[in-house]
């Protein structure tokens, strides 16, 4: 009995082919905003100029996102949600800190956080996407404190929605940190020695977090590390 039905679990955990088609639409606009990003700057090319990029109607690109900007914000978006999917796997009773940092260890391969370095290299200057990337880190910290929450909900002494919504907060506050601090140092460095400090840094200001901020500073934020 249980053979007939492991096939039927395990044709509903693959995705179908129609969102895999779905999935790479969505990819193509990212990257083909991003392609143009990358060419023109911020806010000199439109929403048919992504769709023409893309081979994909206007409309087609509005069935995915709403404004050029949105586009460009998927990239946070991706990062963030497979940072969120890593502590959402992470074991039930571990401490909320613990999976925080391991799911940021989860991200190994620092060509994982490239895309998301590239847009904020190239939208410093531009004032353009400030909400588009608000609404991404926000998008973030709601989801951290939901799987927080859940984790809570199982254990004895249940931490409260203050401490939920707090932890939350501080972990978004100290992946900015992180991302401002490695661009002040390394601008538009995308190495891949630039992109694995930028990992580091964090990992380090998570690190931080979870000292509650009374350990020494973290190595990676010598000024060896700048001379790298």
């Amino acid at each position: 009995m249980s053979t007939s039905t492991e096939p039927a679990a395990s044709a509903a955990a693959s995705p179908s082919r129609r969102e895999l088609n779905k999935a790479a639409t969505r990819q193509a606009i990212t990257e083909a905003a991003l392609s143009l990003l990358r060419s023109r700057g911020p806010g000199n090319f439109t929403v048919e100029d992504i769709a023409d990029a893309a081979g994909i109607s206007r409309r087609t690109f509005f069935n995915y996102f709403g404004s050029t900007d949105a586009a460009l914000a998927s990239v946070t978006h991706g990062f963030l949600d497979n940072a969120i999917q890593q502590f959402r796997l992470r074991p039930a009773d571990e401490p909320v800190m613990e999976s925080a940092q391991a799911a940021l260890m989860a991200l190994a391969d620092p060509m994982t956080v490239a895309p998301l370095a590239e847009l904020f290299t190239l939208t410093q200057q531009s004032s353009l996407m400030s909400h588009s990337e608000l609404e991404a880190w926000d998008h973030c910290r709601e989801q951290i404190t939901a799987v927080a929450r859940e984790r809570a909900a199982g254990t004895p002494n249940a931490a409260d929605e203050l401490y939920l919504r707090a932890f939350a907060g501080s972990v978004i506050s100290c992946g900015k940190a992180a991302m401002e601090v490695w661009f002040a140092r390394r601008g538009a460095d995308l190495s891949p020695a630039s992109l694995a400090e930028l990992r580091q840094l964090l990992i380090d200001a998570m690190a931080l977090l979870g000292s509650g901020f009374t350990t020494a500073q973290p190595s990676s934020s010598s000024s060896d590390s700048r001379s790298s």
